[in-house]
């Protein structure tokens, strides 16, 4: 990782903290959510400062310990009475407008790859047009909740449309770390997320943007069915 300029990791630094800081505005400043974001935000940096993730081939493969506890988490609360509820109560534009720093995380990518951290497949050169949820999203926040003209039918696609896309990124970034999965970059493989601070996005960063994707088309969904029954 020496061809990545410290401006760079700082850069993505301050994504990942306006990231969560925007999450726990639209959490109505939830603190228990907070606290286990900070914890889990602290124990990502101590392991990827210590080189644990370098190994990609060590059985079992550790990069499970930056995806599977999200994961986990986001399925208890989806499943859970109490964690239904706090879904409900999250702020439905901020879920929206969130989306927008995406923009801000593909530039990341971008400049990733050109100091060979990451593959071109992983940037909007490639194969990733997340870029278009990014730029996307404060229209979205616009019409949909401004000036309300756009429905609500609508937003539930663009969200269908925009996790999707944060999924083939997900997916694409996984078939190109040097594990034994690997399928794509081969002459230059996804190394960025076993360093940090990089390794805050795929255990941090993209999770949120992914449950607030969640979030926001169960909110929607709602609201229409309740529409329509009265």
């Amino acid at each position: 990782m020496e061809h990545v300029s410290l401006t760079l990791q700082i850069t993505f630094g301050i994504i990942s903290l306006i990231t969560v800081c925007w999450f726990y505005l639209a959490s109505n400043k939830s603190r228990s959510f907070l606290l286990i974001l900070i914890f889990w935000m602290i124990f990502q940096m101590a392991l990827g400062m210590s080189g644990f993730y370098v190994d990609g081939y060590s059985l079992p493969p550790r990069f499970l310990l930056l995806l599977l506890p999200p994961i986990l988490l986001v399925v208890v609360i989806a499943f859970s009475l109490k964690g239904k509820i706090f879904m409900d109560s999250l702020d439905l534009k901020q879920l929206t407008l969130i989306q927008s720093i995406r923009a801000g995380l593909e530039l990341v990518l971008f400049f990733l790859y050109t100091a060979k951290a990451v593959p071109e497949i992983m940037t909007f050169e490639g194969r990733n047009f997340d870029i278009v949820s990014g730029l996307t999203a404060p229209f979205v926040y616009y019409y949909g909740f401004i000036k309300q003209r756009m429905s609500r039918t609508a937003m539930i696609a663009w969200n269908f449309i925009a996790l999707g896309l944060a999924l083939n990124i997900v997916i694409t970034a996984i078939l190109s770390a040097p594990t034994p999965l690997q399928q794509f970059g081969f002459d230059q493989p996804n190394i960025a997320v076993a360093y940090f601070p990089f390794t805050w996005l795929p255990s941090v960063v993209v999770p949120i943007l992914i449950f607030s994707h969640f979030v926001s088309i169960r909110q929607l969904i709602l609201k229409n069915t309740m529409a329509t029954e009265s």
